[in-house]
């Protein structure tokens, strides 16, 4: 098992890996996420294993139900039992294409399909979207 500093959500099962660094809007991203149905899998650390030839996340045990929402507090929130990762945003990495080349994001040996940050304001809006339905290409 590794443990990362990241945030995941699942949207209808499908788990969202939200990496960057402290600060970068992680826990903001989930809020948003969770504010149109997503469910909290983990907030600031995620555990990820390889499980049957898949990523799955999951919340340390410490952490699990409680999110941080900056300057409210720490926040319970109703969460995921482990989840397959689907997709994995990097807050912290900026993309400099608009119709960006498919990108990825190895963790444990296995690749995830990757979309870079910052933050923007239609951005948790997108990521449902692409975990929903996919890109098109």
């Amino acid at each position: 098992m590794t443990q990362l500093h990241a945030t995941t959500v699942a949207v209808e099962g499908r788990g969202l890996l939200i990496l960057g660094p402290s600060g970068s809007g992680k826990s903001s991203l989930a809020l948003q996420l969770m504010a149109v149905g997503a469910v909290l899998v983990a907030d600031d650390r995620t555990d990820v294993a390889v499980e049957g030839g898949r990523l799955i996340a999951r919340a340390p045990q410490a952490l699990r139900g409680r999110i941080e929402a900056r300057g409210v507090g720490i926040l319970d929130a109703p969460v995921s039992g482990p989840v397959p990762l689907a997709l994995a945003v990097d807050l912290g990495r900026a993309e400099d294409q608009r119709l960006p080349p498919f990108r990825s994001h190895s963790v444990a040996g296995m690749s995830l399909p990757l979309v870079l940050g910052p933050y923007r304001p239609h951005l948790y809006a997108a990521l449902r979207q692409l975990l929903l339905t996919g890109r098109a290409e």
